[in-house]
């Protein structure tokens, strides 16, 4: 079971959504990063449910760094996260151990682990695991400041109702790392959360997508083929629950223009190489062009819903009606922001550790 990603600075999660505890081991880090836990805490209450447009599952999340940290720095060795769980309800899953919950992973768990896995909320599939990406991501994305490198993420659109696009990033990334719900039109957040309360009330769900940046990164960053800065990002991306499709720049947009309206053509200002637009999303041959990395991230309409459905019993081999029990979010995307965040912090970190070694990230 794969449940590793990176290189030279390598995470591990580890856990399931009802058993005792989730966490993660974050190896290959530099040694003299300074670690705050309260920024920490803030990053794990961004994923954190809230209100009528998240499940009614309410964790803590008391994290505990139980190795790789000394005196409020990383040491050098492998740094170990653990968050206990401690509001399940594993009963809600008894009844339907046997079915396939569309839009889960309950048949493909069932068929490669024969049996075996856990399959209360999801077990290791659950996004309750992301916590644990989170926090491990809270410390990469504060050695990533202290190198002049922000990342920042909002809701481009959600059931409908859109965003107003990244303008001045700068002051954009800043304003939305402050935000409980990303959005950088308060008015337009509102109609959003409205239209995900009113998915609630019938009992379905809603999806969206993503609008991530990447300020600070210089060129020369990434590999010509196999190790893509886009090949490396959507590979940590896509293992963010819900994400179904990635792009980078306006790719899909580019498909009806010309190369002449998409080529980012290069001027220099202040003895910086820069483009007059950035179509390409920061990013050209795979490698970074020190103009900033933006991509988006399609979120499906998180797949436990109250309506009921049809699905199979995997076990006995029938068809069967499903309806579902239990506390499930309406909407995962609000939640999912501060996840793209974390894993886009683990990526960009680790191209960067390749790139300029191992050490570069330490103070």
């Amino acid at each position: 079971m794969k449940n590793t990603f990176g290189n030279s600075i390598a995470l591990t999660l580890f856990g399931e959504s009802h058993g005792a505890m989730i966490g993660a081991v974050l190896d290959g880090l530099a040694p003299s990063i300074a670690v705050d836990e309260d920024f920490i805490r803030s990053q794990l209450s961004k994923r954190r449910p809230a209100g009528k447009i998240s499940t009614a599952r309410r964790e803590a999340d008391e994290f505990q760094i139980v190795s790789g940290v000394f005196e409020g720095r990383t040491t050098g060795t492998p740094l170990t996260i653990l968050i206990p769980n401690t509001a399940q309800h594993s009963k809600d899953y008894s009844a339907t151990r046997s079915l396939a919950r569309p839009g889960h992973a309950d048949y493909t768990a069932y068929a490669k682990y024969h049996g075996c896995e856990d399959y209360r909320g999801g077990g290791h599939f659950s996004g309750r695991v992301t916590a644990a990406l989170v926090a491990a991501g809270a410390i990469l994305l504060s050695a990533l400041k202290q190198k002049g490198i922000t990342v920042g993420t909002h809701i481009l659109s959600c059931a409908g109702v859109s965003d107003t696009p990244f303008g001045d990033l700068s002051a954009e990334l800043e304003k939305l790392n402050t935000l409980d719900f990303a959005v950088l039109d308060a008015d337009r957040g509102e109609q959003m959360k409205a239209a995900i309360e009113a998915a609630a009330a019938e009992g379905d769900s809603v999806g969206g997508v993503l609008e991530t940046a990447v300020l600070g990164v210089p060129a020369g960053v990434g590999e010509p083929w196999f190790d893509t800065v886009e090949g490396v990002l959507s590979h940590a991306l896509f293992s963010v629950p819900a994400i179904k499709g990635v792009q980078f720049g306006d790719a899909f947009e580019m498909v009806n223009g010309r190369g002449s309206e998409y080529n980012d053509q290069f001027y220099i200002s202040e003895n910086e190489i820069k483009t007059v637009t950035n179509h390409n999303g920061g990013v050209n041959g795979g490698i970074t062009n020190g103009m900033p990395i933006t991509f988006r991230c399609a979120v499906k309409p998180t797949p436990s819903i109250f309506k009921a459905q049809e699905t199979v019993d995997f076990m006995k081999g029938e068809s069967s009606l499903l309806e579902l029990k239990g506390r499930h979010d309406p909407a995962i995307i609000h939640r999912a922001r501060v996840v793209v965040d974390s894993v886009t912090a683990l990526a960009v970190a680790d191209l960067l550790a390749q790139r300029f070694g191992t050490d570069w990230l330490g103070e």
